[in-house]
């Protein structure tokens, strides 16, 4: 199986358990790395066959937009579960950091595995 990924995707959401973090957008920062067969398109030179990451890319930035959790954790499980449903993805990887979360590191976050490679 191939990868198709987009690295350091930044999105903005609601998102954290504090009160005064209900009431602001905060930046995150996606990393996805999914599971494809670029033979078809490769083959036929076919964009319609490949795993567009522009769609992908602007997939989850929508998703971000519309999005209201509390937790990294949760917003990490719908993602991967929409983005598999959505665009056929067999197997992803996907990192979500939130930048400034813990005074002196750089970002925190998870990341999931989901699906078979």
């Amino acid at each position: 199986m191939d990868t198709v990924f987009i690295e350091s995707l930044e999105v903005d959401t609601v998102i954290g358990a504090y009160d005064w973090e209900r009431t602001i957008r905060q930046n995150l920062v996606v990393d996805v790395h999914m599971g494809w067969d670029n033979r078809p398109c490769a083959a036929e030179d076919a964009l319609h066959l490949a795993l567009d990451y522009a769609a992908v890319s602007e997939r989850i930035s929508v998703f971000a937009q519309s999005s209201n959790f509390e937790l990294v954790e949760t917003f990490a499980e719908r993602l991967a579960g929409l983005l598999m449903d959505e665009f056929n993805i067999p197997w992803l990887r996907l990192k979500i950091t939130k930048p400034g979360a813990v005074a002196g590191a750089r970002g925190v976050g998870v990341e999931i595995e989901r699906g078979c490679r």
